[in-house]
């Protein structure tokens, strides 16, 4: 850190303004910048997979065509699928947010390897323009699981699609790899594994499922690629294959993806309930340790997917009873959460209604999973508009609405400046009711047995439709206006001071926003998630450390 240190006081320019022109980003090795391109990257992404989707809804307002027909409707929800899952809900948070904030929390200056940093970038970056280049190609209408034999046999453009996926893999690979060496190597002097923050522990969870579970979707649709030209059996029941092992492999990969999402979302949720509540958070360790085992048991769980597939009674059963044993760490989390709250300081902030939103549409989520986990109701309630309903409470409801918290949250450390909090907290509201507007029919309708993916309806399931859709509108009208005047604040925002929230972990006691190394000095180690030092700054706005009045006796987790 020695570099950073300057002979006069002149102050360090921030990552900013440290060098100008778009050269400097093309090729920076800042990990800052590179969370900052991602996150650009990955909101643009959002808006497109959202005008997807609310096309798709728009379709389905009245039985029969109303915008487009069946073909085009296969390839808009497809589109929407796999936008959403591969080139948002997937790198959302690590690459974007954990990206920017990872090496700050630690204290470190960058990532590991940097350069590798830079690639996973770009080839998000390649992959994303082979997704819009099926899209130009004609579009793909296999769903987002690319299930076999059907995705074998499509005129869509399923090969561009195919790769950009393989490529994505990489991308998020590389990204892992680098967070687990940042986390082992890069934690200072006085951080022990005891002494991180819960973000951390959750993005290092995260990095070992990218790590060890994406080779197999890579593997997997390569094999696809490959079927696809040389005509070998491989999952092409016509040439000897079979349709369901590619059903396994997927799903070996896209379940722990499941967790790829919702993991970091947790750690920011931790971290966030802490600040807005001014208490230190409950079961420290338990949140800790629970992040390894949603971790571990990911890998354990694929086959509940297959309930209907033809595995053996004595699969389905073991899969079923591994199936309840993932909702213990993630109800130890959502218990610890409710009791870090429990006679809190309570501050309503943006970040804090995002956080609470993802308190009750997460518990949604997860217990409407438990009936998917029973065998004989998922016989009944699979392939329905249920699942659809299950699968957007914990991917949407839970990671992107943690997403935007945490974006709001760590908006003015990256950008320096300050939102309107009015309009923040009024989107906020705006995407809690319209998504539960949206989804919440679509339990009622998967229930009465409308299947998923369907261009026409019985007149039975009209109005459930009709509501979906409104919700949908209300939910993207709040997410663009979201987006939209944060691209305002980033330029034209109040300055914002060091520490807004009142946060208690490293990254609040880094310049805003952060100079090129992240310090200009090397920081102490804070006390975590401890408020007592803490005193609101009635001069320059924020929260500042009292000074210290003797040696403290450090604190343990």
């Amino acid at each position: 850190m020695a570099h950073a240190a300057t002979a006069d006081t002149t102050p360090e320019p921030s990552y900013l303004e440290v060098t100008k022109g778009w050269k400097s980003w093309a090729y920076t090795l800042d990990h800052k910048r590179i969370g900052f391109m991602y996150l650009i990257g990955i909101l643009c992404a959002l808006m497109l997979g959202g005008a997807f989707a609310l096309l798709v809804r728009a379709e389905l307002f009245l039985p029969g065509e109303t915008i487009v027909g069946q073909a085009r409707y296969n390839e808009l929800f497809t589109l929407h699928g796999a936008v959403m899952v591969f080139l948002v809900i997937v790198p959302g948070i690590p690459a974007a947010l954990g990206n920017f904030i990872l090496p700050i929390q630690l204290g470190a200056p960058d990532v590991a390897f940097p350069r590798l940093n830079l690639a996973s970038f770009y080839l998000w970056c390649i992959g994303a323009s082979l997704m819009i280049l099926s899209i130009v190609l004609g579009g793909i209408d296999t769903g987002w699981t690319f299930y076999t034999p059907y995705s074998l046999t499509s005129q869509g453009a399923v090969i561009p699609a195919v790769l950009g996926v393989f490529v994505l893999g990489f991308s998020s690979i590389f990204t892992g790899l680098n967070f687990l060496v940042t986390v082992h190597k890069f934690r200072p002097q006085g951080m022990g594994w005891f002494q991180m923050p819960l973000n951390l522990w959750a993005l290092y969870s995260t990095a070992v499922i990218q790590v060890l579970a994406t080779p197999v979707l890579g593997i997997t649709v390569l094999l696809l690629f490959v079927e696809n030209f040389l005509h070998i059996g491989i999952f092409n029941p016509e040439l000897g294959g079979d349709p369901v092992l590619f059903q396994h492999f997927f799903w070996f990969y896209s379940h722990p993806a499941v967790y790829i999402m919702i993991i970091p979302a947790m750690g920011v949720v931790s971290e966030i309930i802490t600040t807005f509540s001014r208490k230190p958070i409950f079961g420290y360790r338990f949140i800790a340790y629970s992040s390894i085992s949603l971790a571990l048991l990911s890998f354990l769980v694929w086959g509940h997917h297959l309930f209907v597939s033809g595995q053996s009674r004595l699969a389905t059963m073991v899969f079923s009873a591994l199936t309840f044993t993932v909702a213990i760490p993630s109800a130890i989390k959502v218990f610890n959460w409710v009791a870090t709250l429990y006679k809190g300081d309570i501050r309503l902030q943006t970040p804090m209604l995002y956080v609470l939103s993802f308190l009750l549409l997460f518990t949604i989520g997860g217990l409407t999973g438990l009936f998917l986990g029973i065998l004989a109701i998922d016989v009944h309630l699979h392939d329905t508009y249920f699942v659809v309903a299950h699968f957007h409470y914990v991917m949407m409801g839970s990671t992107l609405v943690a997403f935007m918290g945490g974006l709001h949250y760590w908006f003015p450390k990256i950008t320096g400046r300050m939102y309107p909090e009015k309009l923040g907290q009024l989107c906020a509201g705006g995407v809690f009711f319209g998504f539960n507007l949206t989804f919440l029919p679509q339990f009622i309708m998967g229930s009465r047995g409308m299947p998923r993916r369907y261009w026409d309806y019985d007149p039975e399931f009209t109005i459930f439709h009709q509501l979906s859709t409104v919700g949908a509108f209300i939910l993207g009208i709040s997410l663009f206006i979201s987006v939209i005047y944060l691209a305002w604040a980033a330029k034209n925002g109040p300055k914002a001071p060091d520490n807004p929230w009142g946060g208690t972990t490293l990254e609040w006691s880094a310049p805003t926003p952060p100079v090129l190394y992240n310090f200009s000095t090397p920081p102490e180690v804070p006390e975590m998630y401890e408020y007592d030092d803490l005193v609101e700054d009635t001069v320059n706005g924020g929260w500042i450390r009292k000074p210290s009045t003797g040696p403290k006796t450090p604190k343990h987790h």
